[in-house]
């Protein structure tokens, strides 16, 4: 038996910032669509503060590539579609076949989360509308809601779900956020609309990916990136191509992409504020266990009892996790309502970070509201202007 290769943990550190695209340069010819190629999933995300989470996930990676050319990259030509991976994620339509695995179990369980009056018409007449009229959202196929609570779904949008869920229609783009739906056999390219792999080889291929796109990772990393089941994980990853690995401090057993380990990594580092739903940090236990940072939403938590903001978003400079930042706009002013920070070595960046996060929504000016420490607060409100 091979002796597995020893990582240090800044090994590791370093392996996980090249492969999510923060270490080295960034790959601006591939743009938007390499980094979701890459990423294997982008994570979609109603909360809107400094810009949808599927905008800031290529502008962390890449600057300020225009917040319409995102939106454009991801939606047309038929490069992207929407499905359930680590949650509602953007994924690229090469992956359409090894979802295969999760729309057998939908169709197996017979319903998610509603359950249908009359599914078989139903859903007859939501494939009808769309092969007559083309892509609808659930409002132009005939009205999303009952007039209760937002779970309160109407039978047309419960069945055009279910359709979405089992494959027969595909979320192709987000217009005004609400998706737009379209038969698959219009939407997916035909070499690859088939449902034939076994689900054997669809978790091989996406442990592959997601250890590619982390570099270096666990089996719950492995597991959560797509939202497998860690017997899953276990029964493929000696298939997947990945190779065992120790790292120091990690306690657990780890698998490499043998192209992270192939070349060491170097390069410069990105500087910038993070979404919480960046595939970099998504993963709370990775986070703590990589960066030693702890990182919780707050958006849904009562604000009293916030300890860093409704959106603070962590701030990546020089190959860790350094502050945060919660944001807000009021016109053309970017407002760091909440910012706290690991020392002085901190504050140039997160001023930096700042100042190009707000050039990149259109804001010309910088206000900081709250900083714990007066002697750091004082110095970046003296960097900022």
């Amino acid at each position: 038996m091979t002796t597995p290769v020893s990582l240090s943990a800044d090994d590791a550190r370093r392996i996980a910032l090249r492969a999510q695209g923060f270490l080295g340069s960034p790959d601006r010819r591939g743009g938007v669509r390499g980094v979701l190629r890459h990423l294997g999933a982008v994570q979609l995300d109603t909360i809107s503060v400094l810009a949808r989470s599927h905008e800031l996930i290529p502008y962390a990676r890449l600057g300020a590539v225009g917040r319409p050319a995102v939106e454009e990259a991801y939606w047309t030509e038929n490069h992207a579609f929407e499905y359930w991976s680590h949650a509602a994620c953007i994924l690229p339509i090469e992956e359409w076949p090894h979802f295969a695995f999760r729309r057998r179990a939908r169709r197996a369980r017979g319903h998610r989360w509603h359950v249908m009056a009359d599914a078989d018409r139903s859903c007859a007449a939501v494939r009808d509308r769309l092969k007559a009229d083309g892509p609808l959202t659930s409002t132009e196929l005939g009205g999303a809601k009952n007039g209760g609570p937002w779970w309160d779904w109407s039978e047309t949008k419960i069945a055009v779900e279910w359709l979405l869920d089992t494959g027969e229609v595909v979320c192709t783009e987000r217009r005004g956020w609400k998706r737009v739906y379209d038969l698959a056999e219009r939407a997916v390219p035909d070499a690859l609309l088939h449902d034939d792999i076994d689900d054997a080889e669809c978790m091989r291929r996406l442990v592959a990916q997601a250890g590619a796109a982390m570099g270096v990772a666990t089996r719950a990393d492995l597991a959560d990136y797509h939202r497998l089941k860690g017997d899953q994980v276990v029964a493929v990853v000696a298939d997947s191509g990945l190779v065992p690995v120790e790292v120091e401090g990690w306690g657990k057993a780890a698998w490499a992409d043998p192209a992270a380990l192939a070349t060491a990594p170097r390069g410069r580092h990105r500087t910038t504020l993070l979404s919480p739903f960046d595939s970099l940090v998504w993963d709370r236990p990775r986070t703590q266990r990589i960066f030693g940072f702890t990182h919780r939403l707050e958006a849904y938590v009562p604000k009293p009892k916030r300890i860093h903001g409704y959106f603070a978003m962590p701030l990546l400079a020089g190959g860790h996790l350094v502050g945060r930042a919660d944001p807000a706009r009021e016109g053309t002013t970017l407002i760091a309502r909440q910012v706290s920070l690991d020392g002085p070595k901190a504050v140039e960046p997160m001023a930096a970070a700042l100042r190009e996060a707000a050039e990149w929504v259109g804001c010309d000016s910088v206000r900081l509201e709250r900083l714990g420490d007066p002697k750091l607060a004082a110095a970046l409100a003296a960097a900022l202007t």
